[in-house]
């Protein structure tokens, strides 16, 4: 068994100096067959540990329950890092922001808006000690002194920049070592001084987060911390992508530089991204600053293995300086060639809200009910009252979380976006009923907004007066996913129309990863032989959607489904040769 400790100035594994070269690796955003691959290629790089978060709200969607199985097998993905000879960090939060939904805090934890957030609140505290006795029954026998990979365990996530609650912390890190942590727990903060101060505790190693200005910001750092090593345990080497936004690149050039220098003042690092992979599911966060901004499906960043796992130019530049400081193995990777391509013709199978309300458990109440209300895990909530209005009238809303379509006797007549602020719409006469279609874009994963509610957030008014006697399904990725009902004919129209179902099949001759051009479709979401691929909306940046080789069937016919929210213009999408992430800024 191998000893990993902190002394004055250096990591030390088994009493000798060691630097930390770590590339952060998410093992819910990669498909569980490729871990290996990711894994070696950080090694073949010249890295030595892999980290990553865990997201407390996948692996318990209810109280009660724990998933561990499939993309969310740690011990797994942690085994496969100590196949390769590589070390671990863990970082379990509770809360890991990631530009995950809700910052990878679960939804029911807040369906009572009085429970605390990132406080030592005694319900918060309560459920965060059942979730890491949970999570730590598989980290701690990984830790190194029992022969597994982990060597570093992080408390909380840049809390420096929500709060100060200093018993918070001392809790959350008596909670770890209570539950058998042994290793160096670490904490993580952009370094400004308030951050750097609020944001730990004596006992815990302080590092920074930045991606450039290296040794300005490890100067801020030893400041903080006079002794122990120097460590950015996030060297933001990319950033993440904003639907309606550019696609974020950094220059692989001076990217490199900013990593040379944190390198030759002898401080550990970790790069964040090593490689970024996809937000598989409906699982990307958002912004909100004053403009809610939803995270895009890729999850990309710019990182030296691109969405795909393939080499970018930032690998071999990091490579090189890398090199300067660590042997480097002779092999490196192989150059993957252009992906398959091909059509898939889709036919609608089902209008979404008819065959929803027809297939599922509907709910009647006085009021539109919100997520937290009705279900908190929602994608999608949909209401419809009975009602006639032989002339225009003007429907208001108290406020949008984060996006309705007005349907108005089977016609969609608007759309209100919670980016645009929108609360009021003009319907025309409506002669027996009024439909709303609601959609969770993606949870808050920053700030003070983490927790919020979803949904249509107040009365619903008809010209002042409210309207009251609805009924509401609520539906997750799966049970829009089974709507579809597999098998049965599509219409051959030429186009998708909005709030639709759609599906097509295709051949695939191996089991080589996919790019889905999703160009030709409007705003929805698209699953591969049920593997839901996210998100994808016309608006950009990104227009393919990364389709990961074992989800398909060799020999055998695989399906297509995808929900087209707008309107799709062409009923077909293609598989392309390469990613389409969309233009970058100048």
């Amino acid at each position: 068994m191998s000893r990993f400790e902190i002394d004055d100035r250096d990591f030390l594994l088994d009493g000798e100096p060691f630097r930390v070269l770590s590339g952060a690796l998410h093992y819910f955003r990669v498909h569980p067959d490729h871990w290996h691959d990711r894994i070696r290629k950080a090694r073949l790089m010249g890295l030595n540990t892999i980290e990553t978060y865990v997201p407390w709200g996948l692996h318990a969607p209810e109280p009660d329950a724990w998933i561990s199985s499939g993309n969310l097998d740690l011990d797994r993905f942690l085994t496969a890092v100590a196949d390769e000879g590589m070390h671990a960090i863990v970082r379990p939060g509770p809360y890991i922001c990631a530009e995950f939904t809700n910052g990878g805090l679960p939804t029911w934890l807040f369906t009572d808006p009085t429970v605390g957030v990132r406080r030592g609140e005694p319900r918060f505290m309560r459920a965060i000690e059942a979730y890491l006795d949970r999570v730590l029954r598989t980290v701690v026998p990984r830790q190194i002194d029992a022969g597994g990979p982990v060597i570093l365990v992080q408390v909380e996530n840049e809390y420096g920049a929500y709060g100060d609650d200093a018993q918070y912390l001392d809790a959350l890190t008596a909670m770890m070592r209570d539950a058998g942590v042994t290793v160096p727990l670490t904490t993580v903060d952009q370094p400004q001084p308030h951050m750097l101060e609020n944001g730990s505790r004596p006992g815990l190693l302080r590092t920074a987060s930045f991606g450039s200005r290296s040794t300005e910001r490890l100067r801020t750092l030893r400041e903080h911390q006079p002794t122990g090593p120097l460590m950015s345990s996030e060297y933001w080497d990319g950033w993440f992508d904003s639907w309606g936004m550019y696609h974020h690149t950094t220059s692989a050039e001076q990217s490199a530089a900013d990593l040379a220098d944190l390198l030759d003042l002898g401080a550990s690092v970790n790069l964040y991204m090593f490689h970024g992979g996809t937000n598989f599911g409906l699982t990307n966060g958002a912004n909100d600053r004053g403009v809610y901004q939803p995270i895009a499906t890729t999850y990309d960043y710019d990182a030296p293995l691109d969405e795909a796992g393939r080499p970018t130019a930032k690998y071999w530049a990091y490579r090189e300086v890398l090199g300067r400081h660590t042997k480097l193995p002779e092999e490196v990777p192989s150059t993957a060639g252009p992906a398959p391509t091909g059509e898939v013709r889709l036919g609608t199978v089902a209008r979404f809200p008819d065959t929803a309300f027809a297939a599922l458990p509907v709910t009647a109440s006085a009021t539109v009910p919100t997520f937290a209300e009705l279900r908190s895990d929602a994608a999608y909530l949909l209401h419809r009252t009975t009602l006639a209005r032989p002339t225009p009238s003007v429907l208001t809303v108290g406020e949008v979380r984060d996006r309705v379509h007005v349907v108005v006797d089977g016609n969609c007549v608007g759309v209100l976006q919670r980016e645009d602020r929108a609360r009021a719409l003009t319907l025309p006469p409506v002669e027996r009923e009024l439909l709303l279609v609601v959609e969770d874009q993606g949870r808050v994963n920053y700030g003070p907004r983490l927790g919020e509610d979803k949904g249509v957030i107040g009365d619903v008014l008809l010209d002042g007066a409210p309207v009251t006697g609805w009924e509401s399904v609520a539906l997750g990725a799966d049970d829009v996913l089974a709507l579809a009902r597999p098998g049965s004919p599509g219409s051959t129209a030429s186009s998708i129309p909005a709030l639709s179902l759609a599906s097509g099949t295709f051949e695939a001759d191996d089991t080589r990863d996919r790019f889905l051009d999703t160009s030709t479709l409007g705003k929805g979401v698209a699953w591969i032989n049920g593997f839901c691929l996210g998100r994808y909306w016309s608006r950009g940046p990104q227009l393919t959607l990364y389709v990961p080789g074992p989800v398909l069937r060799p020999g055998e016919e695989n399906t297509l489904v995808v929900l087209e929210l707008d309107t799709a213009p062409t009923a077909a999408a293609r598989f392309v040769a390469d990613l389409d992430l969309g233009p970058v800024e100048d």
